[in-house]
């Protein structure tokens, strides 16, 4: 075990009604008060606008509700304070009216005839501690600190990237010219990894546990060392072992075999144990800090020996997790929760379960074949990557001189037609781009795949690994996906990768524009499958010695929300509905015919009545001509996204060869300009081209079919514009100041570290609000072929957690908190002050864990 001893804490409650304080028993519960069930069907009247509500009749089956319906329900009885809370937790469990008052009976006020009796109610929960709202001042010089370290690194690069040039230049042959770029590319790449590192130790030193304001000069030292170790090449290496040897050069303690697969760097590595033989996946955020009520608090994430961390997971600071010790997929440790040694938790929060998540056996994987590997890895990059990402354009340049006589120095070259025609002609290689790539991945990796055996148990680090891990690179391209997805192509795409489609049934949004996956000739999707966004196929198992690749099965006739991972052992069959962020079960029966939500999941309706209210257009004449339509209003946007990253790319392209015209001029210092420049017009020309797509269309609620116009409106809107720039303003006030370019009614000094919003002028983000990495406000929903979309407002002062999930119509008061991967379902309404956290969210209790009553 590394680190300090782990301390055993009681689980948290499978069932907590509600985020109650002191949870009922309602199995012990007597027949409810009559003022209870009475007043619980008042307050659904109310909400559902009929004259009375029937107590035994079945919210979704017989009154045809739906979940926002009973999530304005909940927030009514939050709102009375003569009833316990409610989550929707507690309606999906007990659907009726008379079986949600028993449960509720024993936390509610006392009843009497004339309304509630003057009794003893609950505790209410700690109020969220205020934000902390930096003074102008101080945000201002922030940000310029901020912009000169940019400019700065910047510099840094046009410098090493001119004497690069010149030296590969300089080379008489193209042998000559190749050693040359080996020598200098080993040397600009021992300069950018050992420069972030060398930056951490001056600037910081040591991580400790502590907690000082955003925007203060202490978080400009962090966010600087963020920043750079985030964008360190070896980051390019996560799953080998010479990511861990750049974790353990930042500080991290770690033992010896650890396997790391997640490419969420950890910040605060000081503040990272990791024993020996543990294995973290793919999609973990360990970041050893978080940001809250606008301070960043650091400490400390402690994984014993022989752990396993699944994917999609999410660990808070101050957590532990004991030798031999298991976290499920989809799941979270919050703050101050420790696992025992040997136990298996899962869920948000974890909770105790009995699954077993080793599912691979172990492997001989000793230090030579890690060497080996290493070595290996480290001579590719030197030999032939970085030769020709480095001296590449020198050796063509040279070699080709008719390419060189348009950067010739002269007074007339940027006067010359030549000049930007023949820039134009490189720049139109783009387009030979996509049908190479797309013979590439048809190809190669198919070949490669051969060598590999589902159900084998390989080592890690030798021959095999390296062919999955290119299979993966190779298949998993963002640009083409993106390209085919929400459209009817991506299943013509998906099946080009290898993916068994079954027989298509073919609706035009079978898929979304994100689909991930380990192995495309291992994943299985059914018939009648549709997939909103964000899957991730979970073909492969690891241990830290040993993975094995195993076919991943969706059955037919489901549909899946966001943000899903999907295991090779998940237990779910034929017309299932998995709800946004479930934690797809792995043990137990396989389900059928239901809806799972939540993280351990739970049963809910496959369906309610409001997602039938388009039915009509899933079959027949309606549904040819409504997809033959739809066909030609993808096949435009599809048009418009290559034409919109091609005059990019041409622009990018103008910008080079201006800078090579003017570099005899003005030195590394044009390279320097055309950094920047790439940068800021980027920023310019993505705004211009997201204000253009919704100009005469603008983002309004909807309730429609995904054969409507306006639905296609959107999916051109998620599909044209880009978001990858952001990534580069994470943390900085100047991400702000783009939010409100793209028509976000954000407040001031608002800290994101890496939130992501889908439709941008639907979401209001109060003053000093507190956004961390990973965390979405998604203004949108679909459920088979119905679109919903609405409004989500978060007061003043909010926080969200690492990888919280807020959905659409929702509404979070002043000051209140969300816990890390959390999920506030549609149309939820935090109180002010309030801490919610969980999937599904509920208020907890005041403490960082969120458990209920402690």
């Amino acid at each position: 075990m590394v680190g300090k001893p782990v301390e055993e804490l009681t689980s948290y409650p499978e069932e907590s009604s509600a985020g109650r304080c002191a949870a009922p028993d309602p199995t012990a519960a007597g027949e409810p008060a009559t003022g209870i069930e009475g007043a619980l069907a008042a307050t659904l009247a109310e909400v559902t606008g009929a004259g009375q509500a029937p107590v035994d009749q079945h919210f979704f089956d017989d009154l045809g509700a739906d979940s926002l319906v009973m999530a304005h329900f909940c927030a009514r009885v939050r709102k009375r304070a003569d009833l316990p809370a409610v989550s929707m937790k507690d309606v999906y469990r007990y659907p009726t009216i008379r079986q949600l008052a028993t449960a509720l009976a024993d936390s509610a006020p006392s009843f009497q005839d004339g309304g509630p009796a003057e009794a003893t109610a609950p505790a209410p929960p700690p109020p969220a501690p205020a934000p902390v709202i930096a003074g102008t001042a101080r945000y201002v010089l922030c940000g310029a600190l901020q912009l000169m370290t940019f400019l700065g690194y910047s510099c840094l690069v046009a410098v090493l990237t001119a004497w690069s040039y010149e030296w590969i230049s300089a080379g008489s042959g193209l042998v000559d010219r190749y050693l040359r770029s080996v020598l200098c590319g080993a040397a600009a790449l021992l300069v950018l990894c050992a420069v972030p590192v060398a930056v951490k130790w001056a600037l910081v030193g040591r991580w400790k546990p502590r907690q000082f304001p955003v925007w203060s000069l202490r978080y400009v030292r962090f966010w600087a060392v963020k920043t750079l170790i985030r964008a360190n090449p070896l980051v390019l290496f996560v799953g080998s072992p010479l990511y861990t040897l750049y974790l353990r050069a930042l500080g991290a303690h770690l033992g010896r075999g650890v396997a790391v697969f997640s490419r969420n760097v950890p910040v605060c590595t000081d503040l990272l144990s990791v024993g020996a033989g543990t294995v973290i996946r793919k999609d973990a955020f360990l970041n050893c800090y978080r940001a809250r009520a606008g301070l960043i608090q650091t400490g400390a994430v402690v994984l014993g020996e022989h752990v396993v961390i699944s994917e999609a997971t999410v660990l808070d600071i101050d957590t532990a997790l004991g030798d031999g010790a298991q976290l499920g997929h989809a799941s979270s440790l919050h703050s101050g929760q420790m696992v025992p040694d040997g136990e298996s938790w899962h869920g948000s929060p974890a909770q105790r379960c009995g699954v077993d998540f080793r599912f691979v056996e172990p492997a001989a994987c000793g230090a030579v074949r890690r060497t080996l590997h290493s070595c290996l890895q480290m001579a590719t990059v030197l030999l032939l990557y970085v030769p020709l990402a480095i001296g590449g354009v020198g050796i063509l340049l040279a070699e080709a001189p008719q390419l060189t006589a348009v950067l010739e120095p002269g007074p007339t070259a940027l006067g010359s037609w030549s000049f930007y025609t023949d820039a134009l002609a490189v720049s139109l290689l783009f387009f030979a781009a996509v049908p190479l790539g797309l013979l590439f991945q048809a190809t190669v990796p198919r070949l490669l795949s051969r060598t590999i055996r589902p159900g084998r148990v390989y080592p890690l680090y030798g021959f095999h690994y390296g062919v999955h891990r290119l299979i993966a690179l190779s298949t998993n391209r963002k640009f083409l996906m993106r390209l085919f997805g929400d459209s009817s192509a991506i299943v013509h795409y998906l099946r080009c990768l290898g993916y068994d489609l079954s027989r298509v049934e073919q609706t035009g949004s079978n898929f979304g524009t994100e689909v991930k996956h380990e192995s495309p000739y291992l994943s299985s999707v059914g018939s009648g499958t549709m997939v909103a966004d964000g899957l991730s196929v979970m073909n492969a198992d690891f241990s830290a010695t040993s993975f094995r690749v195993s076919r991943t099965s969706i059955g037919p006739r489901n549909f899946l929300g966001n943000r899903i991972a999907y295991p090779s052992r998940g237990k779910t069959g034929d017309n299932c509905l998995l709800a946004t962020k479930v934690m797809v079960p792995v043990d137990g029966e396989i389900r059928e015919g239901v809806g799972l939500l939540g993280s351990p999941a739970f049963e809910i309706p496959r369906s309610v009545q409001r997602d039938s209210t388009f039915d009509e257009l899933k079959n027949g004449e309606q549904l040819g001509r409504r997809l033959a339509a739809k066909n030609r209003h993808n096949a435009a946007t599809m048009g418009l996204y290559l034409l919109v990253r091609w005059l990019y790319f041409f622009w990018i392209t103008l910008l080079a060869a201006v800078a090579a015209e003017l570099y005899d001029s003005l030195g590394a210092l044009a390279l320097a300009l055309a950094n920047v420049l790439v940068l800021v017009s980027g920023v310019v020309y993505f705004v211009l081209v997201e204000r253009a797509v919704t100009v005469f269309h603008p983002l309004t609620p909807l309730f429609c079919s995904i054969y409507d116009r306006r639905f296609w409106r959107r999916e051109r809107f998620w599909k044209v514009p880009s978001e990858t720039y952001l990534l580069f303003f994470n943390g900085t006030p100047f991400k702000n100041l783009i939010w409100r370019l793209l028509g976000v009614r954000i407040g001031r000094k608002v800290f994101d570290d890496g939130c992501y919003l889908t439709e941008r002028t639907l979401a209001a983000i109060g003053d000093g609000c507190t956004l961390n990495q990973g965390s979405v406000v998604q203004c949108h929903s679909q459920e088979d072929g119905t679109f919903k979309s609405d409004r989500s407002t978060l007061a003043p002062g909010c926080t969200l957690g690492v990888g919280a999930f807020v959905h659409y119509g929702v509404t979070v008061g002043d000051a209140a908190m969300l816990a890390p991967d959390s999920f506030l379902m549609k149309g939820e309404a935090v109180p002010p002050h309030a801490q919610w956290g969980g999937n599904p969210a509920r208020q907890t209790c005041g403490g960082d864990t969120g458990e209920d009553g402690r």
